[in-house]
């Protein structure tokens, strides 16, 4: 099974929402038995903690489930997951980091944007101190990016839906 990890800072905004759109998709197209995936943080500002409630609205808003409390990234992490997908560039270079401090290498570090083709800047913006049109224009992003990232999976693991 091909592990997928999500990231960004705090773990209650992005990185939940991309983990509950990945799990969304993968469900919708049979591949539970092929993916699965987790997100975390790079920081411990909010350990334990749900979602951000406005995290929670936007993916209600498309009937999507989220079942997930932030937690930081860790060793585990870095070595057992296949895919490392970060949010933003900081968030890159905090794994990056990591990596380094563990002496582990690891060969599949993205940007989740850069699946995204006609993606205008690489950073998925952090709308924590924004309003509710900064959660959607974060699930907008994510939704697309996703899906190509999706469709990066099945061909690179010779997947057929």
């Amino acid at each position: 099974m091909i592990k997928v990890l999500f990231i960004c800072l705090g773990n209650i905004c992005r990185s939940p929402l991309a983990e509950a759109i990945f799990n969304h998709k993968v469900k919708k197209y049979g591949l539970e038995h092929k993916f699965s995936s987790d997100s975390c943080g790079t920081s411990d500002y909010h350990i334990g903690e749900l979602p951000d409630e406005r995290t929670l609205n936007c993916a209600s808003k498309y009937q999507i489930p989220i079942n997930h409390r932030a937690r930081q990234i860790n060793r585990v992490d870095l070595r057992e997951s296949h895919y490392l997908i970060a949010m933003d560039f900081s968030n890159k270079r905090n794994v990056e980091n990591l990596l380094g401090i563990h002496r582990i290498q690891h060969e599949q570090l993205f940007l989740i944007r850069e699946f995204q083709p006609d993606a205008e800047e690489l950073e998925v913006p952090d709308p924590y101190y924004g309003g509710e049109d900064g959660f959607e224009e974060v699930y907008q992003i994510l939704d697309n990016s996703i899906e190509h990232f999706l469709e990066h999976l099945k061909q690179s693991q010779d997947i057929y839906v």
